[in-house]
């Protein structure tokens, strides 16, 4: 295996599948086969997954709601959604932690960056929900964050793009896409991989992104391998 530990960023809005909101059991399914393959095959995978098929702050925002508010309304969108894929992986039979950087006990112990490490040597599938447990930071930021906390390899960015391209592909018929890139070349031509303060996380700490297609079954297993199927941002 190329990687041997990485931080999995997920979307919320993937696991509607081809609903307009919610959590489509099939996609969780689906997409809790593929980690189960890649911890099986032995990598450490630390997970976080944004909240957008529940809510999300900003367009709270946007539609009246406190922006404060409505942050922690996404973060407690992503805990869902966290526990959602918790309980299906541990239904694959995938051992599985739930922390989360908004305290929510009961539910998922107070993240720190020792306690996923330990989880994450121990063999577990580690989840971290709640965002970083701030308001005014995204999802994308989060992952950033705890990538850089766990000693990820990489950030594996799964989207439902097989990578980063010059425009949009699905609006763009002839959008050109990129193997590799550097966070300076991202920055200058405006590509919109993560937020801001993400990117800059990464970029300041050496953190390696990797962009990739997760709805093509098998392409998690195939990136750890190191194959070629994705983006690469690196310094």
């Amino acid at each position: 295996m190329k990687y041997k530990k990485v931080l999995l960023k997920l979307s919320g809005e993937a696991l509607m599948g081809k609903q307009s909101y919610g959590i489509d059991p099939g996609t969780l399914s689906d997409y809790c086969s593929e980690i189960k393959e890649a911890a099986d095959a032995g990598t450490k995978i630390a997970i976080v997954i944004g909240g957008g098929n529940i809510f999300r702050g900003m367009q709270g925002a946007a539609k009246g709601f406190d922006r404060v508010q409505g942050d922690y309304m996404g973060m407690l969108a992503t805990v869902i959604n966290s526990m959602a894929l918790q309980a299906e992986l541990e239904k694959q039979g995938v051992k599985v932690k739930l922390l989360s950087g908004l305290p929510v006990d009961p539910i998922a112990e107070s993240t720190s960056g020792h306690k996923a490490n330990r989880y994450l040597d121990e063999g577990y599938v580690t989840i971290i929900a709640g965002g970083t447990g701030n308001p005014f930071f995204t999802t994308d930021s989060a992952s950033a964050l705890r990538a850089v906390e766990t000693g990820a390899e990489v950030l594996l960015k799964g989207t439902r793009v097989d990578g980063v391209y010059t425009a949009d592909p699905e609006k763009d018929p002839n959008a050109v896409k990129f193997e590799k890139l550097t966070f300076n070349d991202a920055y200058e031509k405006n590509l919109k991989i993560m937020d801001m303060t993400a990117f800059t996380l990464c970029k300041e700490n050496n953190m390696p992104i990797y962009v990739f297609d997760m709805n093509k079954k098998g392409n998690l297993l195939k990136v750890l391998k190191g194959e070629n199927i994705g983006t690469l941002v690196t310094n």
